[in-house]
C-alpha cells in the first residue's frame, strides 16, 4: 500500500511532471556522456554556428562543437556543483540551527545575528561577493552556493528545534539520563527531516540558477568546460548569427529550476504535518 505522503504527492500532477523531468536530467548526467558520439571539447571549423540538424540535434556553437553533447556533459557539471554546494551548506546550516535552537542564550544570539547578516544580502549578490574574494573556479562556486544555502537551513532548523525542545518526550529523555548529543541526534533532528528535505529541494533549483549566473558572468566554471551558464555567456556574442546556441542552454536551465520548484512544492504539501491526518 502507498503511504499517505506518497498519495498526497501523487495528487499534484505538476509535481509528478517536475519529478519526471528531473529524472531525465539525472539520467542524462549519469549515463548520457557514455552515449554521445561527439567530444564536448572537439572543435570543427567547418560547421561553426549551425542550426539544428539530423547530425547535430541542437546545432553547433561558435567553435563548431556539438551543442547537444555539451548540454549533456553540462548536466553532470551543473548538477554536481549544485548538489555539492547545497548539501555542504545544509550540513553547516543544520549544525548552526540545532546549536542556536537547543542551547539558546548567547549561542543563539551570535548564530542568529550571523544568519541575519547573511540574509541581508540578496542571494546572487552574496555568491558574487564570495567568488570575487576567493576567485573564479568550480570549487569556489561550490563554496559560494554552500554559504548561500546556510542561512535558510539554519533558520528553519532553529525554529523546529525551539518548538520541540520543551516537548514532553524531550523532557522524558532528559529524565532517563540521555545526553544532549543523543537527544539532538535521535529526537530533534529526525523531527526536522521533512522540513529539511523540502528546503534542500527548493535550494537545489536556486543553486542551479546561481551557479549558471556566476558562470554567465565569467566568475564560475571557466571555459572550455561545458557548463550551461558558461555556454550562455559565449552564446550571447553570436546571438544574431545563431540564436539556437543560446536557446537550448537557457531552456534546460529553466526546465531544471522549474522542476526543482515543482517537486519542492509537492513535497512541502505531502510532508506538511497539518495534512498527515487528511485522507
Amino acid at each position: 500500500m502507498k503511504s499517505p505522503i506518497v498519495k498526497r504527492f501523487l495528487k499534484r500532477k505538476v509535481s509528478i511532471v517536475g519529478l519526471v523531468i528531473l529524472a531525465i536530467f539525472f539520467l542524462m548526467a549519469t549515463i548520457g556522456p557514455f552515449l554521445c558520439q561527439y567530444d564536448p571539447l572537439a572543435q570543427d571549423t567547418t560547421i561553426i554556428s549551425q542550426g539544428p540538424s539530423a547530425e547535430h540535434w541542437f546545432g553547433t556553437d561558435y567553435l563548431g562543437r556539438d551543442t547537444f553533447t555539451r548540454i549533456v556533459y553540462g548536466a553532470r557539471v551543473s548538477l554536481s556543483i549544485s548538489f555539492a554546494g547545497v548539501f555542504s551548506g545544509c550540513l553547516v546550516g543544520i549544525i548552526l540551527g540545532v546549536w542556536a535552537g537547543y542551547f539558546g542564550g548567547w549561542v543563539d544570539a551570535v548564530i542568529s545575528r550571523l544568519i541575519d547578516v547573511l540574509l541581508a544580502f540578496p542571494g546572487l549578490l552574496l555568491a558574487i561577493v564570495i567568488v570575487a574574494i576567493l576567485g573564479n573556479g568550480t570549487q569556489n562556486t561550490v563554496i559560494a552556493i554552500a554559504v548561500f544555502a546556510v542561512p535558510s537551513i539554519a533558520r528553519m532548523v532553529r525554529g523546529v528545534v525551539i518548538s520541540n525542545k520543551d516537548a514532553q518526550y524531550i523532557g522524558a529523555a532528559r529524565v532517563m539520563g540521555e545526553s544532549n548529543s543523543r537527544i539532538i541526534l535521535t529526537h530533534i533532528i529526525p523531527n526536522s527531516v521533512s522540513q529539511i528535505i523540502v528546503n534542500v529541494t527548493l535550494n537545489l533549483g536556486t543553486a542551479i540558477l546561481t551557479s549558471s549566473s556566476l558562470s554567465f558572468l565569467g566568475m564560475g566554471v571557466q571555459p572550455p568546460s561545458p557548463e550551461w551558464g558558461a555556454m550562455l555567456n559565449k552564446a550571447k556574442e553570436v546571438l544574431r548569427v545563431n540564436p539556437w546556441e543560446a536557446v537550448f542552454p537557457g531552456l534546460v536551465i529553466t526546465l531544471v529550476v522549474m522542476s526543482f520548484s515543482l517537486v519542492g512544492d509537492g513535497l512541502r504539501d505531502a510532508l506538511d504535518p497539518k495534512l498527515k491526518n487528511v485522507s
